[in-house]
């Protein structure tokens, strides 16, 4: 009789806990995964990374194809994290424009900004150089703030960033913003920043520090399915997400992202300076990408 008592109990126990971590939810599922049982329970049985090895992996890649670069690699569900030159200053380019995004989305946050505010173009905020599309339309065209942004993002559009950094925001409340959050290397006016200053921006919006859970889905949907896939996603997995923003210039082959895949969720940034051939330095980047990809997961 006491052996079918605790058989019974232990039955109802593992139920319990079956249905305690399994209960079905209603909650719209947001592109960014939510930390939950699985986050503490996978770092248990991982293997411990070195990243000295890493390291040696993605210098044995470079050998001397690249003057000047940085890579920084952190798992955003453990402690590791791998770092070359991380507060090494570079032209931003367009990494810069992470900046503009994270602060436009602090400031809805706040209250101070409505995405679904129309913005009018005007002749004089036409930046006709470099990519987006923007500065092929006429002036008196109008746009959300929304659209300004994804078009920033997905596009790298210069006229909309143009808009978002010197009308919506302002360059002050910028540079004042991102240095309360600590990216003491980042110079908006002057377009520069570091890979430890954009890994540290691109965590604060992982973890929904900068706009709450809807918001930051919001924000990290720009991030996606960009028009310059040839770097971090180039030879992933397709079934791999990444969130993620490029930066070019002449010798300045940057990307930086968060790459998401079943086992693991980590930032990616990686800058270059003064490369001597831009096209073999894009396709060492993706093989950088991959060899790290390879090793996280």
């Amino acid at each position: 009789m006491f052996r079918v008592s605790v058989l019974i109990l232990c039955l109802i126990i593992g139920l319990g806990t079956f249905f305690f971590i399994y209960k079905p939810t209603t909650e719209v599922v947001s592109p960014i995964p939510q930390e939950g049982v699985l986050s503490f329970i996978l770092p248990i049985f991982s293997h411990k990374k070195n990243p000295d090895e890493l390291k040696k992996q993605i210098t044995d890649a470079i050998e001397n194809d690249l003057p000047h670069y940085s890579v920084v690699v952190k798992d955003l569900q453990n402690d590791f994290i791998m770092t070359i030159n991380a507060e090494y200053v570079f032209t931003g380019a367009s990494v810069n424009k992470l900046p503009i995004l994270g602060v436009l989305y602090y400031l809805v946050q706040k209250g101070e900004i409505d995405l679904n505010k129309k913005i009018t173009l005007q002749e004089e905020d036409i930046q006709d150089y470099g990519t987006g599309s923007i500065r092929y339309d006429a002036p008196g065209t109008v746009y959300t703030i929304h659209t300004l942004a994804c078009l920033m993002m997905q596009l790298s559009d210069n006229t909309a960033a143009y808009i978002l950094g010197r009308h919506v925001e302002g360059i002050h409340t910028i540079q004042k913003t991102i240095d309360s959050w600590g990216m003491a290397q980042t110079d908006m006016e002057n377009n520069l920043t570091s890979n430890a200053d954009i890994a540290l921006l691109m965590e604060k919006m992982y973890r929904e520090k900068i706009a709450n859970k809807a918001l930051t889905a919001d924000m990290f949907s720009c991030l996606k399915n960009g028009t310059i896939e040839d770097r971090i996603p180039s030879l992933l997995p397709k079934d791999i997400t990444v969130y993620h923003k490029t930066g070019n210039g002449v010798g300045i082959i940057h990307d930086a992202g968060i790459v998401i895949t079943p086992k693991t969720t980590y930032y990616i940034g990686l800058f270059t300076s003064d490369v001597p051939d831009e096209k073999k330095a894009t396709q060492l980047l993706a093989t950088i990408s991959r060899i790290i990809y390879d090793f996280m997961k």
